[in-house]
């Protein structure tokens, strides 16, 4: 009886830890959600408010490709500095 009370104790034990994995995980996963929204909003008024004004009435599909550009470099950016960090631990 003693092994089945210890073996049923290990696996909550086990289940509790992944449980906190998880909550771990989705937490920052919708953290980072959070933040890349805040920044697609801040890039796109950053190119209404100064881009815009400049370019005139072409600006909407040019002003699109820089929000796309903007975008992906700041996404590259991003990865690979997380990518050395990580290697460097």
């Amino acid at each position: 009886m003693a092994k089945v009370v210890k073996r049923v104790h290990r696996h909550v034990s086990e289940i509790k830890k992944e449980v906190l994995k998880q909550m771990l995980v989705l937490s920052t996963g919708g953290l980072g959600l959070v933040a890349a929204l805040a920044w697609n909003e801040f890039i796109k008024e950053l190119i209404n408010e100064y881009l815009q004004p400049l370019i005139g009435g072409v600006s909407g599909i040019i002003s699109l490709l820089i929000y796309a550009v903007l975008v992906t470099l700041l996404a590259v950016f991003v990865t690979y500095s997380l990518t050395k960090l990580v290697k460097k631990s």
